[in-house]
């Protein structure tokens, strides 16, 4: 699948990390760019005693879409400097309310990339943005770390491979950004060695069918967990690209990521790329 259209979600404010990501992969693929910014709707405390003034909400109001239309801007002259395909726009989301209207703005698009949380400026609801994008647009998700990223194209990239259908879903969403890695590593982590053939071996066979070179690494008994082992061989191996499948569940419309997925997510420091 080529990679011909990709949606950020624009960051209120900051060095825009994952819009730049975004317009870099644009630019590499020839790709059009959507960023999407949004106004964060405030809602009356339940607990409030007496009605919120109606001047104090309208004030919420105004300073929620200010703040969206001007890194809408940020992202339109980001585009323009980059001269890539590109359009903007805004959505309204009703702070801690639901996100489907969000969602529509994802579920046509090949990949949204979107920042990673920053604990030094931390947006609005980004942690349940992720989840709820990741598990229910129906589209792979690119995190970009808010440290930034040093070159839009990934070279040495490692799979994070167990044979699930989410991973499974990430590898072929990753093809596009696989073409043109010089390194491609299967990292396969065993808790319990097994004796059923070469772990893996599917999967390098099916990369090799579309000419990418593939190596398949296997740790077994890590002395840490999946998510401190996946980190630190991305740590000493030098990847700048992280591909895996994203696992939680859902209940009573509040999304949990599984343990690892979470860990990751916030000791990443190299871009992953995620599907569910």
């Amino acid at each position: 699948m080529a990679l011909k259209d990709i949606l950020t979600i624009v960051d209120l404010s900051g060095a825009q990390p994952a819009a730049k990501h975004a317009l870099d992969l644009a630019a590499k693929n020839d790709a059009h760019a959507t960023g999407l910014s949004i106004a964060f709707e405030p809602v009356m405390p339940a607990f409030a005693g007496a009605p919120m003034p109606v001047d104090y909400m309208q004030a919420a109001h105004d300073q929620a879409v200010n703040a969206a239309k001007e890194s809408k801007k940020v992202f339109d002259e980001l585009a323009r400097l980059a001269g890539v395909k590109s359009g903007s726009r805004i959505t309204d989301v009703l702070t801690g309310g639901p996100l489907e209207g969000l969602l529509q703005n994802c579920r046509t698009t090949d990949l949204v990339v979107i920042g990673q949380v920053n604990p030094d400026t931390p947006e609005p609801m980004r942690e349940l943005l992720i989840e709820t994008i990741l598990f229910e647009s129906g589209v792979p998700v690119l995190l970009v770390p808010y440290i930034g990223v040093a070159q839009p194209t990934a070279k040495n990239v490692v799979i994070a491979w167990d044979g699930s259908s989410t991973a499974t879903r990430a590898v072929h969403a990753a093809l596009p950004m696989l073409e043109t890695a010089d390194k491609i590593t299967i990292l396969i982590v065993e808790k319990n060695v097994s004796n059923d053939g070469q772990p893996g071996a599917e999967i390098a066979t099916y990369l090799a069918r579309h000419n990418l070179d593939v190596t398949i690494d296997v740790i077994t008994n890590p002395q840490t967990g999946i998510a401190d082992t996946l980190l630190n061989y991305v740590s000493d191996h030098g990847n700048d690209l992280i591909v895996m499948g994203g696992y939680g569940h859902s209940r009573m419309r509040e999304f949990l990521f599984g343990g690892a997925t979470r860990e990751i997510l916030a000791a990443m420091t190299v871009p992953v790329l995620m599907a569910h």
